[in-house]
């Protein structure tokens, strides 16, 4: 049948946490993009409504409880260096209780609140693409 993102383009979910004009990013372990800070998020479940994953993986990353989310944009990456094709729909939530934690450390080997004017490095791709459709309030320009 093939694995998505590898033998054919899969369909992903990221959802940009702000929180006190910071975003809530995780450091990845694995491809695509080991060692990138990243939005939350992952893949979309036969039968499952995207925004529906979108919320499930980020309580199931962080251990929030996500409230209202909204649609922020889509995103294609094509990542050459792990042999990748992803298509995104990311979200965003300013809506959100708890604390995040580290709630898959197999996956995840870091994560922080980040101002948007002081982002850690490398980001990743989607991480880029999301922030840029951000609306230029929530960027502080």
């Amino acid at each position: 049948m093939g694995r998505p993102g590898l033998d054919f383009p899969g369909l992903g979910v990221g959802l940009v946490i702000l929180r006190d004009a910071r975003i809530l990013l995780y450091k990845r372990m694995h491809p695509p993009e080991a060692g990138y800070w990243n939005i939350v998020g992952g893949k979309v479940d036969h039968m499952e409504p995207a925004e529906e994953a979108a919320r499930r993986e980020a309580e199931e990353e962080t251990g929030l409880t996500i409230g209202r989310i909204e649609r922020l944009c889509m995103s294609e990456q094509i990542i050459e260096a792990d042999r990748q094709h992803w298509i995104s729909i990311l979200y965003l939530a300013r809506d959100v209780e708890g604390e995040p934690q580290l709630t898959e450390p197999d996956k995840l080997s870091d994560f922080g609140w980040f101002p948007l004017t002081n982002l850690p490095e490398p980001l990743s791709a989607f991480t880029k693409a999301a922030i840029a459709a951000l609306p230029a309030a929530e960027r502080g320009e």
